[in-house]
C-alpha cells in the first residue's frame, strides 16, 4: 500500500494524507482509480490499439470496463512477480496422500502440458471445463490451463452430493469433465467413483473425461470412471506455454451461490474483473507479495479458493489444503501453517471461535514466528475471537475480517495496512468498494444499520448468470430493491470511524416489538456460552401483528442434555446482553445446525420449513454440509401443524 501510495504521487501527482480521503477518492472517480491499479500493477495488453477507458459505461448493471484490453488471466498468474524458476510457489498439503510442491518452473511446465492436453480433447476458446476436484495443486494447473486457452472453469468440490453437482455442472454444458476417485477426510476414506458414474450420466455435453487417482493412486482412471484418461495421460506431452488474449469482460470462471432453494445461479466473472479486484485486494489490503507464503482454508466450491489462486498473481506463494481441518484435532490447520512457514493464514470467523473454545494456545505451543497476518471471513467474527486471536495467536500478526461474496468473487469490507483493527468490527471499506448502508428510502446512514448496497460499478462484478440473455435474472437478484443500486442482502452500520459492522442477513432479521437486530449478535451471545457449539435463531411473524415466535435452536457440546438449567442461563445472558424481546420462546436441542457446504447457516430455508413450506423446495440436500441436518425442522413443523389442525 505505500509503494502504492508513493506511486500515485510520483505518476498522477496524487498525494493523499491518509486512507480515508484515498478511498473517497477511489469511488468517487471510479475510473481513474482502476486505471492506476492497472498500469501500477503493470498489467499486459495484447491490443494495439490499447486498452481503451478505464470505464466506458458507470450503469449498473451493466458496467463496461476497458473495452478495447486484451488480456489472460492465466499469463498474470503464471507471470509470477518476484519469484525465480527454483523458487517454490505452490505449496500442497493434503490428508489423502503425501506432500506436493511445485517451483515456478514446474508450476509453467504442468500449465502447458495440461493446456496441451486439455486442446487434444477439443478444448477451445469458450468450452467450459468442469473439474470435481478437491484443494490440490492439480486444481490450479487445470484452472490455469483451463483460463490460457479462453475456456471457462468451474468446479465443485468432491463432497458435493451428486444432485448438488448436478444442478451446477448441468447448467453450464461443460465439454471436459476433471474429477477424482475419492479421498480422505481425517481418517475416513471416502470413495466417489459411484457419484462420478452419476454425475457422467447426467452430463450428456461432457466428451472426455479425467480422473486423477487421488484416493487410490494405483487405480486405472478407466476403472475409476470406464472410457476415461488418466491425469498423467492429460499433461503426458511436453508444450510450450502460451495464452489465448481475450477481451476484459471474457468468462473466467463460474461460480455458484448456495442452492439452497432452487438451482444454484450460475455467476460468470470475467478475466480482468478478477485479475484487477484481486490484485488490489492481494497486494493493497492484505499486503502480500513475494516474500509471502498465503493460505486460506477453503474448498474448490467456495469463492475463497479462486481468491486463493489469485495469490500467484502478486507472487505469493499459494499453499493448499486437503482434509478435515479438526483431524486429528483443531489444531491441524495451525500445524500446517508452521510446518509450510506460512505468513498469512485465513479461515472461517466459526473455526477461529471454535478455537478459542477448545481453548488452543498455538501462538504458544507452535513456532509461528512467520505468521504476520490472520484472515477471518465467511460470518461475523464477534470480538472475543479477535481477543483470542491477538492472545492465542499472535500479538503482532493482524487480524483481518473480509466480508464480500461469491457474487463479486471478492471482499468489499476489508483490512487495510493504514486502518487499526478494532475488535468486533471490519476495517474498512475496500478501495473502489462504494459501499453505503441505505435506509428503507434509499438514503446513506452513518451510525444506524441499513441494507449493505455498492453504488457505483466494481470490476468483479457478474459478467451476467449463464444462460440469463436479458439479464432479468441478474436484474431481480441484485438490483430489484434500489434501481441501478447494488443490494448485497446484509445488515451494515459503518460506523463515525468508517469501520464497518455486519449483523447478519437482511432477509433473516429478527424484529419483536419493533426491535431489529441481526442475527449475528444473537449468535455472538448465545455461542460465547461453553456448553454451545453452534446455534440458529428464527423469528416467525405473527400475520395478526403480534410478537410472534421467537425460536432458538442450540447443538450442545460432548453430548450434553439440554436442561431447565441451561434453558435459563441462555435466556439470562440474551436478556442482559441484548433486549428482554429476545429471549426466545422456545429452546430446541438439534444434533447439528444445518449449514451449506461453505458454512452458511440456513436460517431463511428453515423459516420457510417451519412456516409449512415443502421441504424439497426450501432447500437441497446435497447442497448442505450434512443432507440430514434439516430432518428435526422438518418433523417440528410437522408437529406444529397437527397440534393446529
Amino acid at each position: 500500500m505505500g509503494r502504492y501510495l508513493d506511486w500515485l504521487q510520483a505518476e498522477r501527482d496524487r498525494p493523499f494524507a491518509g486512507y480515508d480521503e484515498l478511498w473517497q477518492w477511489s469511488v468517487d472517480e471510479p475510473g481513474a482509480f482502476w486505471r492506476s491499479i492497472w498500469d501500477h500493477f503493470e498489467v499486459i495488453d495484447h491490443s494495439p490499439t490499447g486498452p481503451g477507458d478505464a470505464l466506458a459505461s458507470e450503469r449498473m448493471p451493466g458496467a463496461r470496463w476497458f473495452p478495447g484490453a486484451r488480456l489472460n488471466y492465466a499469463e498474470h498468474a503464471l507471470r509470477l512477480p518476484g519469484r525465480a524458476p527454483d523458487d517454490i510457489v505452490l505449496v500442497g498439503r493434503s490428508q489423502t496422500r503425501e506432500p506436493r510442491d511445485l517451483s515456478a518452473a514446474e508450476l509453467r511446465d504442468q500449465v502447458a502440458r495440461c493446456r496441451a492436453g486439455l486442446v487434444r480433447l477439443g478444448v477451445r476458446r469458450g468450452d467450459r471445463v468442469a473439474a470435481f476436484l478437491p484443494n490440490i495443486p492439480e486444481a490450479v494447473v487445470a484452472l490455469l490451463a483451463t483460463a490460457s486457452l479462453g475456456a471457462t472453469w468451474t468446479s465443485c468440490a468432491p463432497e458435493f452430493g451428486t444432485r448438488a453437482v448436478i444442478d451446477r455442472f448441468g447448467q453450464v454444458q461443460p465439454r471436459v469433465l476433471l474429477a477424482v476417485d475419492g479421498y480422505r477426510y481425517g481418517d475416513k476414506a471416502i470413495d466417489r467413483t459411484a457419484e462420478l458414474a452419476e454425475i457422467r450420466a447426467a452430463l450428456p455435453s461432457v466428451r472426455a473425461t479425467v480422473v486423477l487417482p487421488y484416493l487410490e493412486p494405483e487405480r486405472a482412471a478407466d476403472v475409476a470412471a470406464p472410457g476415461a484418461s488418466s491425469w498423467s495421460e492429460l499433461l503426458s506431452l511436453p508444450a510450450a506455454i502460451g495464452v489465448e488474449p481475450v477481451s476484459f469482460d471474457h468468462p473466467l470462471c463460474i461460480l455458484y451461490s448456495s442452492g439452497t432453494t432452487g438451482l444454484p445461479k450460475p455467476i460468470v466473472h470475467g478475466h480482468g474483473g478478477i485479475l484487477l479486484e484481486h490484485l488490489k485486494a492481494l497486494a493493497l489490503h492484505t499486503d502480500l507479495g513475494p516474500a509471502d507464503r498465503f493460505f486460506w482454508f477453503s474448498t474448490t466450491g467456495w469463492m475463497m479458493w479462486n481468491y486463493l489462486v489469485s495469490g500467484l498473481a502478486v507472487g505469493s506463494t499459494v499453499v493448499t489444503f486437503d482434509g478435515n481441518p479438526g483431524h486429528p484435532d483443531l489444531m491441524a490447520l495451525w500445524r500446517m501453517a508452521e510446518a509450510t512457514a506460512t505468513t498469512y493464514l485465513g479461515a472461517s470467523a466459526p473455526f477461529l471461535m471454535a478455537c478459542r473454545k477448545a481453548g488452543l494456545t498455538p501462538g504458544r505451543d507452535l513456532g509461528l514466528s512467520r505468521l504476520r497476518g490472520v484472515g477471518s471471513t465467511g460470518a461475523p467474527l464477534p470480538p472475543a475471537g479477535f481477543r483470542w486471536v491477538h492472545d492465542e495467536v499472535s500479538p503482532s500478526a493482524p487480524l483481518g475480517s473480509l466480508s464480500g461474496g461469491t457474487d463479486l468473487c471478492t471482499g468489499f469490507l476489508g483490512p487495510s495496512p493504514l486502518v487499526p483493527v478494532w475488535a468486533g468490527e471490519i476495517s474498512c471499506r475496500m478501495l473502489g468498494a462504494a459501499v453505503e448502508a441505505f435506509d428503507e428510502a434509499g438514503k446513506p446512514l452513518v451510525g444506524r444499520e441499513g441494507e449493505l448496497v455498492i453504488t457505483k460499478p466494481m470490476p468483479s462484478m457478474p459478467v451476467g448468470l449463464w444462460g440469463d440473455a436479458d439479464g432479468s435474472r441478474l436484474q431481480a437478484a441484485y438490483f430489484s430493491t434500489y434501481p441501478g443500486v447494488w443490494r448485497h442482502g446484509d445488515w451494515l452500520t459503518i460506523t463515525e470511524r468508517g469501520s464497518c459492522i455486519i449483523t447478519g442477513r437482511s432477509d433473516a432479521t429478527l424484529n419483536r416489538g419493533g426491535v431489529r437486530i441481526g442475527t449475528a449478535e444473537f449468535y455472538g451471545v448465545v455461542e460465547a456460552m461453553p456448553e454451545v457449539a453452534d446455534s440458529l435463531v428464527v423469528h416467525l411473524e405473527d400475520a395478526g401483528g403480534g410478537p410472534g415466535e421467537l425460536l432458538l435452536f442450540v447443538a450442545l457440546r460432548d453430548g450434553r442434555p439440554l436442561d431447565d438449567d441451561l434453558r435459563r442461563r441462555i435466556a439470562t445472558e440474551l436478556r442482559d446482553e441484548l433486549s428482554p424481546r429476545h429471549v426466545p420462546d422456545q429452546i430446541t436441542a438439534v444434533a447439528v445446525i444445518p449449514r451449506t457446504l461453505s458454512g452458511k447457516k440456513l436460517e431463511v430455508p428453515v423459516k420457510r420449513i417451519l412456516l409449512g413450506a415443502p421441504p424439497d423446495a426450501t432447500a437441497s440436500r446435497d447442497a448442505l454440509a450434512d443432507p440430514a441436518a434439516l430432518e428435526p425442522f422438518e418433523r417440528l413443523a410437522e408437529s406444529r401443524r397437527a397440534a393446529t389442525s
